[in-house]
């Protein structure tokens, strides 16, 4: 009843990996899925998704199709698919996305939008 969805992230499959102790700065893109477990100042553009591991932390604007969040994000998330913030997320920006998961634990202080559920988008804050 309650198994994983198709648009979970398969966090088996790993194709970067930008590990804890590691800091990017600048503008990164990426195929496929991206995990963080370092540091990233800049723009994230992923064509696939993207896992925030418990140690990640992002000041930057992501857009992808699903994003998972464990560590700590600053800056706005836009995805196709479905943003789930772990009880350990921290996420300070704004949103938009087709589904939301918030666990019990996790900040999120922003708008969101919820794109694609209804005829008329309506705002969320």
């Amino acid at each position: 009843m309650f198994g994983k969805k198709s648009d979970s992230i398969n966090h088996s499959k790993v194709d970067t990996v930008i590990g804890d102790g590691t800091y990017i700065n600048g503008d990164i893109k990426v195929d496929g899925v991206l995990r963080i477990d370092g540091k990233v100042d800049g723009h994230v553009d992923i064509n696939g998704d993207v896992i925030i591991g418990p140690t990640g932390y992002v000041n930057a604007d992501i857009n992808g199709n699903n994003v998972t969040v464990a560590g700590e994000v600053h800056g706005n998330i836009t995805l196709k698919g479905k943003l789930e913030l772990d009880s350990t997320a921290k996420l300070y920006g704004d949103i938009e996305v087709s589904k939301l998961v918030i666990n019990e634990g996790a900040i999120f202080k922003g708008k969101s939008s919820m794109i694609g559920s209804c005829e008329n988008e309506n705002e969320i804050s």
